[in-house]
């Protein structure tokens, strides 16, 4: 008969029992962050409410507010949405992609914009496919406009010795070259290119608020407003802040007693992830000073 095995002295039993208790702490911890970080989005599955999307900075890309919107909208305790935005503007693809896919909500969902700081441009592009625009009296908007930049280095690089030279398959394949003074030709199709985008930038915008395209066209020389002169010309619907457009959009849906807000859940990446992201960035920058860029964009 095989003797039994020693029992563990006496003084190591309170060790792993308190090896245990750190180790249930620790999971019980991460239990917790985990559904900590889940809360954003569970808040989207019950009640009714409205969301807060924010359109922010330059208008480079139009993938994560796209996203988002459709998000927005498939979620059916989403009742309103209200576009808060503080941007000069940006591409012009992004901007009419996002201005697009807000006017798809129209019919599904209350769509208001709220305008910051500053809404120009593109950004005001955008808050044209709402249902509703608010602006704070001093918000800085308008700017309904197109423009290329140009930077010309010919006689920079003739100094040093330097000598620019291109083989091209057509006569406008090198367009903007900053090695070279532009040619009458090419100044001419490329405000060709422009006039038709802000022909493209007036019709939005009186079909968005309703007038007139000549009267737009008085007014879409790239000038800027104050939110109040914008009010005074049609631009904008009323005067308010952010708060007080989260609560018209709540009247407007219908929502009993004060409205529910919530947010895009933040993006959690890994340290991988976000060089990937830095590195990608970094390289679009660089790749988008090489090609020609039109722009709804604010100076």
């Amino acid at each position: 008969m095989n003797p039994e095995p020693p029992l563990p002295p006496r003084g190591r039993r309170p060790f792993l029992r308190g090896c245990a208790v750190v180790a249930l702490v620790f999971v019980a911890f991460f239990v917790l962050i985990v559904l900590l970080s889940h809360m954003d989005d569970w808040s989207l599955q019950t009640g009714e409410k409205v969301a807060v999307l924010p359109v922010t900075g330059l208008i480079a890309d139009s993938e994560a507010t796209i996203e988002q919107l459709k998000k927005f909208a498939k979620d059916d305790s989403i009742k309103a949405i209200v576009i808060r935005i503080n941007s000069p503007g940006g591409g012009v693809g992004p901007s009419q992609e996002i201005y697009e896919e807000v006017k798809k909500l129209k019919g599904k969902k209350i769509v208001l914009a709220s305008m910051g700081a500053l809404a120009a441009s593109g950004g005001y592009y955008i808050a044209c496919g709402t249902q509703k625009i608010y602006a704070n009296p001093g918000t800085i908007t308008g700017s309904i406009g197109v423009i290329m930049n140009f930077v010309n280095v010919k006689e920079l690089i003739e100094k040093i010795g330097l000598k620019g030279m291109v083989v091209k398959s057509g006569a406008f394949k090198d367009i903007g070259s900053p090695v070279r003074e532009m040619k009458p030709e090419e100044r001419e199709l490329l405000q060709g290119v422009i006039d038709n985008v802000h022909s493209q930038f007036i019709a939005a915008v009186a079909d968005g608020r309703k007038m007139d395209r000549e009267s737009v066209a008085k007014i879409a020389d790239g000038r800027i407003f104050s939110g109040e002169q914008a009010k005074a010309l049609g631009l904008v619907d009323a005067l308010g802040n952010l708060e007080d457009a989260v609560a018209d959009a709540g009247k407007l849906a219908k929502i009993s007693g004060e409205p529910r807000v919530v947010t895009p859940s933040k993006k959690k990446l890994s340290i991988l992830e976000l060089l990937k992201e830095e590195a990608k960035s970094i390289i679009g920058d660089k790749l988008s000073e090489q090609r020609l860029r039109i722009e709804y964009l604010a100076q």
